[in-house]
Parts: structure tokens; C-alpha cells; sequence
């Protein structure tokens, strides 16, 4: 067994319950998703092996392997860039899609979900610092796409995520986390038909402490979890 996975965790559990503590909220009004891309299934094992259920893919490919020998209480999170031709392949295998960033990969997973007959739940992306090198909607444009995306009868809203920037200090993302916060309360007060806002996904291995302070329901930790990528096992 690879101690280092279960020390890592406990220390990220303690991170987040300290965290919770400090802003005045529960622990368990925050949820810890494993950021499993690029790692093997004997890491994702481990993780489980020590109480993980929701593990974050950031390719389809990738996420189907592993959805195939894995355990099937896990909770699988697509959390990466999605593109349409792709959604056929998990749109009944996903937890929730967090990347939805435009109408027409919702109106992609609407045509699949209904040949199924399924509902999906989906957060929609929101790049709210405006990095070019990122996908998302921009948080102007955001609260007009999930009223868009609410009358996809098969499409369920659930939230907003976001990727903030790449800092050293974790503060220096403090204000995208509270914008992201700000969106999504201003969406709540919309009263949506077909709009269940209930989670904020943001935070990563960085920053996720600030995060839940600005009230994050979701953080994605991969490094902090597994330690660095390992690309070729790509």
C-alpha cells in the first residue's frame, strides 16, 4: 500500500476541515474530488482503499478505461475540456460534467442524454479571470448561458465551476473565487425553471483553502493527492 496517497489525503482532509472551521462552515458542505487524470488505477485503488469516491478525468478516453475496471459506486467528475463528438461516450457513465462552456456542448449532451433517457447534471465553466489559454464562458456572458442551457429538458444545471490562474500565492485568486460566488448568487435570485444551484466548483492542490473560504462546494485535488503527473502514462 503507498502510505504516501493516505498521508496525503488525511493531510488535504484536515486542510479542508480547517478551512471550513475558519469561515464559520461545515465540513461536510465541502466536497473533495481526487483529480485522477494521468495516474494509474492502482493510485485511483489506493485513493479508494482509503475512502475516495469522487475522482476527476480530465480526458473521455481516460475516464471510460477507468470507469470500466473501477468499482460502480464511484462518483466520476469530467473535469476537463469536453468536446461535442465526445459527450456520446459519458454522458451516462459521468457524476457531472463540470466544463460546460457553451450552448452548443449542452445542446450536444441534451441529444444524447434524451436517446438514453436520462437526465445529466452539469456545472457551467466560467473563466473569470479572462486567460486566453482557457475555455469557459465569460462571467458577463454566464448567467444568459445558463438560461439558455434551462430549457434543455434533459440538461440539469447544478452549479458553476472554474479554473483561477496558476499563482504562487493563493490569495491572488481570492477575488476570482468571490466573482465566481457572485454569479452564482445572482443566478439564485433569478429563480431559473430547471436551475438547481447548489455547487461551486473551485479550487485546486493551490489554492482550494481560499477557495472554500469564498465558498467552494467542490475542490479538484490532484497533486496534492497523488503528487506530480505522471505524463507518460498517457
Amino acid at each position: 500500500m503507498d502510505m504516501e496517497i493516505k498521508e496525503n489525503l488525511n493531510m488535504v482532509e484536515t486542510r479542508i476541515r480547517d478551512a471550513c472551521s475558519s469561515c464559520g462552515r461545515a465540513a461536510d458542505e465541502v466536497k473533495l474530488i481526487a483529480v485522477s487524470k494521468t495516474k494509474p488505477v492502482s493510485a485511483l485503488e489506493e485513493a479508494y482503499d482509503y475512502g475516495c469516491r469522487d475522482f476527476g478525468e480530465n480526458k473521455v478516453q481516460e475516464l471510460v478505461d477507468k470507469y470500466e475496471v473501477m468499482p460502480k459506486d464511484i462518483r466520476w467528475h469530467m473535469i476537463g475540456h469536453l468536446q461535442r463528438n465526445k459527450v456520446k461516450y459519458i454522458v451516462d457513465k459521468v457524476f457531472l460534467i463540470h466544463s460546460v462552456d457553451s450552448l452548443r456542448l449542452a445542446q450536444e449532451i441534451e441529444k444524447e442524454a434524451a436517446k438514453k433517457d436520462i437526465n445529466v447534471n452539469i456545472l457551467v465553466e466560467v473563466n473569470v479571470a479572462g486567460e486566453e489559454s482557457k475555455f469557459g464562458t465569460t462571467a458577463g456572458e454566464a448567467v444568459s448561458l445558463v438560461e439558455q442551457i434551462a430549457k434543455l429538458p434533459h440538461v440539469r444545471v447544478r452549479g458553476l465551476m472554474t479554473i483561477a490562474p496558476y499563482v504562487e500565492d493563493p490569495e491572488e485568486n481570492r477575488r476570482y473565487f468571490a466573482k465566481l460566488k457572485q454569479i452564482y448568487v445572482d443566478i439564485i435570485h433569478k429563480n431559473i425553471d430547471n436551475v438547481f444551484m447548489e455547487e461551486l466548483s473551485m479550487g485546486m492542490t493551490g489554492d482550494y483553502e481560499v477557495a472554500i473560504t469564498e465558498g467552494a462546494t467542490y475542490v479538484r485535488v490532484g497533486t496534492g493527492i497523488f503528487g506530480e503527473r505522471e505524463y507518460a502514462l498517457i
